[in-house]
């Protein structure tokens, strides 16, 4: 299994559905490019969402704070920068950014997510395939 010591990069080209009437990515649209980089980021951390909806878990966004930055626009490729900084009993916290093709930043957020128990409804301990990788990357920050 892979250690993820700091951080996963996902790539996103801008397509015209997600342009909004002021010709530009439509602020909702983010909230969905963050997600898929998370998702990335589990599979790299060895727990995909198939594998985590096999054993009847996931993780559910807690809190979700974006700073729009700069506008994005059809064509544009976006980088986005998922990195773990933060990790609780049951919850944990990513930093993600994204880029453009010109390297500068367009958004910031930090996403707070919570473990589940899908079966009991509720939350659980974060599992050890996800905390293995966020004490190994706040590691590298000490």
């Amino acid at each position: 299994m892979m250690v993820i010591t700091v951080e996963t990069n996902t790539e996103i080209r801008v397509k015209n559905d997600v342009i909004d009437e002021l010709g530009h990515v439509n602020n909702s649209i983010y909230i969905t490019y963050l997600e898929q980089a998370r998702k990335e980021w589990y599979s790299l951390a060895g727990i995909p969402i198939h594998e985590m909806l096999k054993k009847s878990i996931g993780t559910v966004v807690l809190r979700l704070d974006i700073f729009f930055v700069k506008e994005a626009r059809e064509g544009d490729i976006l980088k986005i920068r998922t990195n773990p900084v933060r990790m609780g009993e049951k919850s944990f916290i990513f930093e993600q950014i994204i880029f453009n093709q010109a390297g500068e930043i367009i958004t910031e957020a930090t996403v707070t997510n919570v473990m589940f128990d899908l079966t009991e409804r509720k939350s659980i301990p974060v599992i050890q395939e996800i905390s293995r990788q966020f004490q190994s990357a706040m590691a590298c920050y000490k």
